[in-house]
C-alpha cells in the first residue's frame, strides 16, 4: 500500500496552469494541507432532503455551515448553487468551494439513476469556486445521457481550467445482480470510469470485502 509519503503529487499529474493554481489551494493551503482534501459536504439537501439536519439543529444556519468549515480547517465546502449563491459570498477567499453541478432526489426507485445538471461551469467560475462535482452512476441504464452530460462538464472543466471531482458510485439494477454497489468489483469499476472519463479527482464508496 503507498503511503502518503510515496504516492503521486501534483507535480506528477499533467494540468492545466488553472487547475494546477485551483487544486494547489485545496490540497496545500487548506484542510490537512499535505496532499489529501477533506471537505465539508452541505450538498446532500438534495439527494437526503432535510432529514440529515434534525440531529444538529444549528446546521440549518449555513452561516454556520461555513463557519464550521474555517475553524475546522476543512479543504473546502461542496454544495449547490442556490446555497452557494445566497451565503458563499462573504466567505470567498477564506475557504474553497466546490460547486456540485448535477443531482437528484431520493424519491423514484434507484433502479436507474440519472444526475441531471442544476447549475454549470460557468456558475462555478462566477462564484470563485476551486473546483466543480459530478455524480456519475456506473451501471445505471441510463449510462448513455450520464456519459454524455460527464463529457459536456469535462469539456467546460478544460476550457476555465477547473478541476473536476466525479462522485463515482455504482447503482442500478445490473450492479445488484453482479454482487451490489459496495462490491470491490463495482467499486474498482466505478474508480477506472471516473479516471477514462476525465476526472482530476475521485470520490467513492469504501467497499465491502
Amino acid at each position: 500500500m503507498q503511503t502518503l509519503v510515496r504516492r503521486p503529487t501534483i507535480d506528477d499529474l499533467a494540468l492545466s496552469p488553472g487547475k494546477r493554481a485551483r487544486l494547489y489551494r485545496m490540497l496545500y493551503e487548506y484542510g490537512p494541507a499535505n496532499g489529501t482534501l477533506l471537505f465539508l459536504p452541505i450538498d446532500q439537501g438534495i439527494e437526503h432532503g432535510p432529514v440529515d439536519f434534525f440531529d444538529n439543529p444549528e446546521s440549518i444556519d449555513q452561516d454556520y455551515i461555513f463557519r464550521l468549515a474555517i475553524e475546522g480547517k476543512y479543504s473546502g465546502v461542496a454544495c449547490h448553487v442556490g446555497l452557494a449563491e445566497k451565503y458563499f459570498g462573504k466567505y470567498a477567499g477564506k475557504i474553497p468551494l466546490l460547486l456540485k453541478v448535477n443531482g437528484k432526489t431520493n424519491v423514484p426507485s434507484d433502479d436507474d439513476p440519472f444526475s441531471p445538471m442544476t447549475s454549470s461551469v460557468g456558475d462555478a467560475v462566477r462564484l470563485g469556486a476551486d473546483a466543480v462535482g459530478y455524480t456519475m452512476y456506473v451501471g445505471s441504464p441510463r449510462q448513455a445521457d450520464d456519459l454524455a452530460q460527464l463529457d459536456h462538464v469535462r469539456q467546460e472543466c478544460e476550457k476555465y481550467g477547473m478541476p473536476l471531482v466525479v462522485w463515482s458510485y455504482p447503482r442500478g439494477k445490473a450492479i445488484k445482480e453482479k454482487g451490489g454497489q459496495d462490491s470491490l468489483y463495482a467499486v474498482d469499476y466505478a474508480a477506472r470510469m471516473a479516471c477514462e472519463m476525465g476526472a482530476d479527482i475521485v470520490k467513492l464508496n469504501v467497499p465491502k470485502v
